[in-house]
């Protein structure tokens, strides 16, 4: 019987092989999935006029394309700032336009932010971004729509995606352990470029609380579009059944 498929369409090349270390813990799991990335590119800078090139619907199409030989059950458009640019009406348009193009169901990482927020009753968040500041002030912006509070925002001021992927374990685990805030039910790092999964299980231990980061939610909401609802604790609380760092 052939694996569940879910594709990613991911911008230029960073931390990419968070999706592989995925699938493997998810397999130790028990669930056997397929995660392809298909690579699609543009500058990769942090300002606004070249995330809506990257985000465009043309390019986005040529992802489902590319992703196409692995029938997908469902695809994900792997990139927070590249979906939230467009606002919160203009993100839902954007997947509307990818699902038709990939003739599957489809979303994206700014939305599946929103998802999973809702999904664990989060209501305050901090955010510890890598964006420069007037990108990462639109993150907070979209979140608002969703009914989710900033109440703590940093934003490293990183200008390109490949310096984000160069970040060591080390230095991810500053940023976030550094931008908590004790009104935060949660703590956000939002950019899919960010090696982030390995390091999980070991701040929402230090931290005491729930952090969602860009490719793990990423994956969740991927698998869910499919019909699939995985526990696998390696991948944090959201992967978790009893998600017992979430305070109600």
């Amino acid at each position: 019987m052939r694996a569940p498929t879910i594709g990613f369409i991911y911008p230029d090349h960073a931390a990419e092989d968070d999706y592989p270390l995925a699938a493997t813990e998810l397999g130790a799991a028990g669930l056997d999935v397929e995660l392809p990335v298909a690579h699609i590119y543009g500058t990769d800078l942090h300002a606004i006029p070249e995330l809506l090139d990257l985000g465009s619907p043309d390019k986005l199409r040529h992802g489902a394309d590319l992703l196409a030989p692995h029938r997908p059950a469902a695809v994900v458009w792997a990139c927070t700032s590249g979906s939230f640019v467009y606002g919160p009406r203009g993100a839902r348009d954007q997947v509307q336009a990818l699902a038709r193009a990939a003739g599957v169901p489809a979303t994206s990482t700014s939305l599946a932010f929103a998802d999973a927020t809702r999904h664990l009753g989060v209501r305050t968040v901090a955010v510890a971004a890598s964006y420069p500041d007037e990108v990462a002030e639109l993150f907070v912006e979209f979140l608002a729509d969703a009914g989710v509070e900033v109440v703590s925002l940093s934003s490293a001021g990183i200008d390109t995606a490949a310096e984000v992927g160069t970040m060591t374990a080390a230095e991810v685990r500053k940023l976030a352990e550094s931008n908590d805030h004790p009104d935060a039910q949660a703590i956000l790092v939002p950019d899919t470029a960010m090696h982030t999964l390995a390091v999980l299980p070991e701040l929402e231990t230090a931290l005491g609380k729930t952090v969602l980061t860009a490719n793990q939610v990423t994956i969740w909401a991927g698998l869910r579009l499919a019909g699939l609802t995985p526990t696998c604790p390696a991948l944090g609380t959201l992967f978790a059944e009893g998600r017992p760092h979430v305070d109600r």
